[in-house]
């Protein structure tokens, strides 16, 4: 059986909408990747949605992934509500861009998708949480 990658991600707002970041960790065996970033106005949402789309954007070939994530957003609108969301040409939908960009990624990987509950000592979903707000804390500063 074959090394399956493993991604925890997650996002942060200062406010909603307000100053948002986003982290995410990549294990591959022993290898662990630190990812985050920094948006100026935006949603929790859409934090928590692009910290898996730049986990899966620096991936450079097709790969079998364990997703976990806190926001039940993601994992249901990603497993449960997109197929919807296209059939009706994204319609009403929150964030249609980050949900277009996210499921051509999707596409080229074989994904389990695992939500975790924030804030309850999962050790690594904890670190993505600490790096959406030091990407928040850092820009906040400049």
């Amino acid at each position: 059986m074959s090394q399956k990658l493993i991604i925890y991600t997650d996002g942060a707002c200062k406010g909603n909408p307000g100053a948002g970041g986003w982290g995410a960790i990549l294990i591959y065996g022993e290898t662990i990747k630190e990812l985050n970033g920094y948006a100026k106005e935006t949603t929790n949402n859409r934090m928590e949605l692009t910290a898996v789309i730049e986990a899966l954007k620096i991936l450079k070939r097709s790969c079998e992934i364990i997703i976990y994530t806190d926001s039940k957003y993601v994992k249901q609108g990603i497993t449960e509500w997109i197929d919807g969301w296209i059939k009706k040409n994204w319609k009403n939908v929150k964030n249609p861009d980050l949900w277009q960009e996210l499921h051509q990624l999707v596409n080229q990987h074989h994904i389990e998708w695992q939500w975790v509950k924030g804030h309850s000592g999962n050790f690594y979903n904890e670190r993505a949480d600490e790096l959406a707000n030091l990407a928040i804390v850092n820009n906040n500063e400049k």
